[in-house]
């Protein structure tokens, strides 16, 4: 699916989605496990707002295991990059999205120390 604004803005209108794709765009990756214990949502809540961003065309996944890992599509075009870091910048120090960093900052037994 090609990505248009239509799609972006849409994927990004239910807050639980763009507090997910902040959090991925300031950490990089993480799995399912991880955005459960951060947003404090149940994993079929979750895995349902990643399957929106993922058909959108915002994110990618890996399997590692038994283990699914979400991050920003590296196919993203510049536009929406622009979007995506704007809106990250302009948020990063308000609630909710400082709090789920720090929330995540302080999750232990993250999966890259040891499996969820």
């Amino acid at each position: 699916m090609t990505l248009t604004a239509d799609n972006l803005f849409s994927a990004l209108s239910h807050p639980m989605r763009l507090r997910t794709l902040i959090l991925l765009s300031q950490v990089g990756e993480l799995c399912v496990c991880e955005l459960t214990y951060t947003l404090d949502l149940s994993q079929p809540v979750i895995s349902r707002h990643l399957a929106q961003l993922k058909q959108a065309g915002l994110l990618s996944s890996r399997k590692q295991g038994l283990w699914v890992y979400y991050q920003l599509n590296n196919s993203l075009p510049a536009w929406a990059e622009n979007i995506i870091e704007t809106t990250r910048n302009g948020v990063i120090n308000t609630s909710p999205y400082q709090d789920d960093l720090t929330t995540l900052t302080n999750m232990k037994d993250r999966p890259n120390q040891a499996c969820c």
